[in-house]
């Protein structure tokens, strides 16, 4: 397998593809076509050395991605609107629909930050303090507390799976890491070779939400205070650092097929068994019309093929 750099996320009826700072997203409209709207992303950082430092890349990443991701799947959702939009726009009104658009999308990601924080970070940690008339040691109670927050992701993971709209975009997820790995096999993108292809990769965002569970585990039992409040704190302020090293992990598993790293990716290739399903043939298409139009793939296959 190579790195081919390209990576992406399912939205609602379709598949979101970015390569570099080029991206692309593919919707299989109501009427059964497939509309593909592409971009260019330059991010929220543009220093160049400051977006290759170790770790600090790590954070810049995660924060472009969920604005990305929120831009994308906006898009993706406009086509499933009860109302349509009027044809007939003046240009001002355009304007102000996009800046409201993007203050709506801000406000959005926010409240789903404070959102996870409050139920991954701050909830695992009262709900341990349950046992602490019980347990003395502070490395238990905080063992207690990652296995909460663990058994808290794993929850909500398997219990949105159950909706029926969440479960087809968990289908567009398949189609995107089976469109991947094919040709990061080597072979050619096609609905037969990317059917044939793995729908788990290494570089999931599943896989990084895994890490961020796991790795603040580790953090939150060695980082210890008397004190209760800053205790809260740090596991505040400990997000952004557990993410970069989160980051670095994901990083390392999609260039490397070291036997160690592979079986430290495991638990989180375990759980894309829930968050990604096979895809039709009709989703696979559009995964394949994502990555064509961001990704020149015939090259990359031939060169493969060469070495």
């Amino acid at each position: 397998m190579k790195y081919s750099g390209i990576g992406g996320q399912a939205v609602m009826e379709g598949v979101m593809m970015k390569n570099k700072e080029s991206y692309a997203v593919a919707v299989r409209t109501p009427d059964q076509s497939i509309v593909v709207d592409t971009g260019e992303y330059l991010g929220i950082v543009t220093n160049k050395k400051l977006r290759k430092l170790p770790f600090i890349r790590g954070v810049i990443n995660f924060v472009e991605s969920l604005v990305l991701g929120m831009k994308t799947l906006t898009f993706s959702a406009s086509f499933f609107e009860e109302e349509e939009k009027e044809s007939e726009q003046t240009a001002k009104d355009e304007k102000r629909e996009k800046r409201e658009e993007n203050m709506m999308m801000g406000g959005t990601i926010a409240v789903a930050l404070l959102l996870a924080v409050g139920i991954f970070m701050i909830l695992p940690y009262y709900l341990s303090l349950i046992f602490k008339q019980y347990i003395e040691s502070v490395w238990l109670l905080a063992l207690i507390e990652g296995l909460i927050r663990m058994i808290l992701f794993l929850a909500y993971v398997a219990g949105i799976s159950l909706v029926p709209d969440i479960r087809r975009v968990y289908m567009y997820h398949g189609a995107e890491h089976k469109c991947i790995n094919c040709i990061e096999h080597g072979m050619d993108l096609t609905v037969e070779n990317v059917k044939k292809s793995s729908r788990l990769h290494k570089r999931c965002g599943t896989s990084f939400l895994f890490l961020v569970v796991f790795i603040s585990v580790i953090f939150f039992m060695f980082i210890q205070t008397d004190v209760r409040i800053l205790r809260l704190l740090l596991r505040i302020l400990l997000i952004p650092v557990i993410a970069g090293v989160s980051y670095e992990c994901i990083r390392l598993a999609g260039r490397s097929d070291h036997w160690l790293v592979n079986l430290f990716s495991k638990p989180g290739l375990c759980i894309q068994k829930i968050t990604t399903k096979e895809p039709s043939d009709d989703m696979i298409e559009v995964g394949i019309a994502a990555v064509e139009a961001v990704f020149d793939w015939k090259t990359y296959v031939k060169e493969m093929r060469r070495e």
